[in-house]
């Protein structure tokens, strides 16, 4: 399957858009289909940490556990879903812009999918996330530019 990718430039410096990004209680605030998100565990987060994801899919929600398979900050990240028919496959990156005054986010994403995720992946999930990654950056990036965050 083809991955997703968005790009879209933020007038912020990358450790803040990196920091919020990665901070998984601010998930719901700029994810249309993140209904809750928590880290798993004690430790920081960093490779091997889990985060807890739920997510509204085809009018359900559904539990999946993402792993933090990169963390390199402010620059870039991977997390890979471990569980669930949907896993998750997702990048992003942050490249500076104006000496680090602003960033340019891309977020890439793609699809494994076991047992049911085989019919919602390619009919429900992708589609809809085609649509929905451009306005969660829209929204990510109006809510950091007001100062919101």
């Amino acid at each position: 399957m083809s991955r997703i990718e968005e790009t879209i430039d933020i007038s912020r410096s990358p450790e803040d858009v990196f920091s919020y990004v990665m901070d998984p209680s601010h998930t719901p605030e700029w994810q249309e289909s993140a209904v809750s998100a928590r880290k798993l565990g004690d430790e920081p987060l960093g490779v091997g940490s889990q985060i807890a994801v739920k997510r509204r899919i085809g009018g359900r929600e559904m539990p999946m556990t993402m792993e933090v398979t990169e963390y390199d900050p402010p620059r870039s990240w991977h997390f890979h879903g471990t569980d669930g028919p949907v896993r998750g496959d997702v990048r992003g990156t942050i490249e500076p812009l104006d000496d680090g005054r602003r960033s340019r986010l891309t977020l890439s994403l793609d699809f494994e999918s076991h047992g049911i995720g085989k019919v919602l992946v390619p009919l429900v999930v992708k589609p809809r996330v085609r649509k929905e990654i451009p306005r969660n950056e829209e929204h990510l990036r109006d809510l950091m530019e007001a100062g919101a965050v």
